[in-house]
C-alpha cells in the first residue's frame, strides 16, 4: 500500500539502518533528516514528536543562518585553490558535516553535540581530526563573515582522543627488499622509486617532475609543484618546495633516463606518459600497477606508493636523526657550535646503502673543546664520542670513540 504523502512530510523506520528517518519536500527536491534510533524512539508517535521539535528550529532557522548557508558562503569565498584539497573539504562536506549539521542554525553549533557526533563516525582518527578542523574553520569564517560575535570558537572546546594513533602501521622497505624492487621495476618506474626513496618524495612531486627541474651543471633538482587527479597544482606544503643536491649515481641515472626518452626537452616531464603523447606524466593508477606487479615478482608483498617516502624517514630514523633536523641543527649559543649532517643514498652495482657527513662548526670567535654524542655507523651501533683531552674515559660495550683530538675549531 502507498503511503500518502503529506505536506508536513512522513516519518519511516529504516529497518536496514534502524534508525527512524524524517521525509518531506522542497520543492521538486525530496530531503531527509535522520531522527535517532529504535532505542531512542521507541514508537513511530515518539519520533513525530522529535520531528515536531526539529520543525520549530527548522523555522527559526529561516530568520537565521543555517550551517549550510555559511558552507555555501565558505565553498565561494575560502574554499583551498589547491584541487586536492578542496576535493577533500568537499567530501566531509558532503558525506559528513551536511547531513548532520547543514540544517542546524551556525549559531546552535555547541562543542558537546559536536563531539559526541565525531566520535560516533566511521573514520579513522586522523580523519577525524581533518573534520574537527574543518568544522573550526566554518565557525570561524562565519565570525569573520558577521554572521557571528568574535567570541571563542566552540570547536576549539572539542576534542579527538587517539588523534595521532595509526589505523594501520606505515610499512618502509630495507635496502635489501628495496634493491629486489628496483630489479623488477620497468623503466622509467625504477628511476621514479629511486628519486622517491632518495630525496623522500611524495609520489605527487616525483610524477610532476620535468627535465627543466634539472640543472645539470650544479647536480641539482627542484621540486616546484605537485600533480594529483592528473591536475598540475602547487606542492603539498610551502616546506616540499626545494632544491636538492644529487649524487653522481643518481644525476648519471637521470643522464641515463633523457637519452632513452621520447620527451626530452626541457618542458617534457621526466615521467611522461605515452598513452598521453606527453602531455601529462603517468598516472597514479599506472604507477600503482607497475609497483604491485614488482611487489609480487620480488614477494614483498602489497604496499603504495607511499611507502618509499616511510622508507626514506625510516632509514634516517634508522641513524638517529630525525627528518626535521637531518641538514642542520640549530647552533647552541652556550657551546657555540652548530651540527651539519649530509645524508645521502648510495647505489651502486649490487649495493644499496645511507652515507652520512656529518660537520660541526664552530659559530663563536674562539677555539671551542667540545664533547659530541649521538647514535653511530659502527657495525656495533651504540654511540659515537669524542672525549675532553686526555682524560681517561670508560664506555660500556657497543660504544664507538672518534678522533682523539681534544679541540675542534
Amino acid at each position: 500500500m502507498r503511503v500518502q504523502r503529506h505536506t508536513t512530510g512522513s516519518v519511516r523506520y529504516d529497518k536496514r539502518r534502524k534508525t527512524w528517518n524524517y521525509l518531506w519536500y522542497e520543492g521538486p527536491t525530496r530531503r531527509s533528516k535522520r531522527v535517532g534510533t529504535k532505542q531512542e524512539f521507541l514508537t513511530k508517535a515518539a519520533a513525530w514528536k522529535e520531528v515536531e521539535r526539529l520543525e520549530i528550529r527548522q523555522s527559526k532557522a529561516q530568520n537565521g543562518d543555517t550551517v549550510r548557508s555559511v558552507i555555501s558562503r565558505y565553498e565561494a569565498e575560502r574554499m583551498p585553490s589547491r584541487h586536492s584539497t578542496a576535493r577533500v573539504y568537499r567530501s566531509f562536506l558532503k558525506n559528513h558535516i551536511l547531513p548532520k549539521w547543514g540544517d542546524s542554525e551556525i549559531q546552535a553549533v555547541q562543542p558537546r553535540p559536536v563531539e559526541l557526533w565525531l566520535r560516533e563516525l566511521p573514520l579513522s582518527p586522523k580523519s577525524k581530526t581533518h573534520v574537527r578542523s574543518l568544522m573550526h574553520g566554518l565557525v570561524e569564517f562565519a565570525m569573520w563573515s558577521g554572521l557571528l560575535e568574535i567570541s571563542r570558537n566552540p570547536i576549539s572546546l572539542v576534542q579527538n582522543k587517539g588523534a595521532m594513533q595509526r589505523v594501520r602501521k606505515p610499512r618502509s622497505l630495507t635496502a635489501e627488499q628495496f634493491h629486489a624492487l628496483l630489479k623488477e621495476l620497468h623503466e622509467p618506474f625504477a628511476t621514479m622509486a629511486l628519486l622517491s626513496v632518495c630525496l623522500g618524495l611524495r609520489i605527487s612531486e616525483a610524477l610532476a617532475l620535468r627535465w627543466s627541474d634539472v640543472d645539470w651543471l650544479e647536480s641539482r633538482l627542484s621540486v616546484r609543484r605537485g600533480i594529483v587527479n592528473q591536475r598540475v597544482d602547487d606542492v603539498k606544503t610551502e616546506g616540499s618546495a626545494r632544491t636538492f643536491d644529487l649524487t653522481p649515481e643518481l644525476l648519471e641515472r637521470l643522464r641515463s633516463t633523457i637519452k632513452r626518452a621520447v620527451f626530452s626537452d626541457a618542458e617534457s616531464w621526466i615521467f611522461a606518459s605515452p598513452i598521453r603523447l606527453g602531455r601529462l606524466p603517468y598516472s597514479y593508477t599506472g604507477v600503482c600497477r607497475e609497483l604491485e606487479r614488482a611487489a609480487d615478482a620480488a614477494k614483498l608483498g602489497h604496499f603504495g606508493t607511499h611507502t618509499f617516502r616511510h622508507t626514506y624517514r625510516s632509514w634516517l630514523d634508522a641513524v638517529g636523526t630525525a627528518v626535521a633536523v637531518q641538514q642542520l641543527t640549530s647552533p647552541r649559543e652556550d657551546a657555540g657550535i652548530q651540527l651539519v649532517r649530509e645524508f645521502r643514498l648510495i647505489t651502486r652495482d649490487q649495493f644499496v646503502g645511507l652515507s652520512c657527513q656529518q660537520t660541526m662548526l664552530n659559530t663563536s670567535k674562539e677555539t671551542r673543546e667540545v664533547c659530541h654524542w649521538g647514535r653511530s655507523f659502527s657495525p656495533g651501533g651504540g654511540i659515537c664520542v669524542i672525549p675532553l683531552g686526555d682524560r681517561p674515559s670508560r664506555f660500556p660495550s657497543k660504544y664507538a670513540m672518534y678522533e682523539d683530538s681534544a679541540v675542534i675549531t
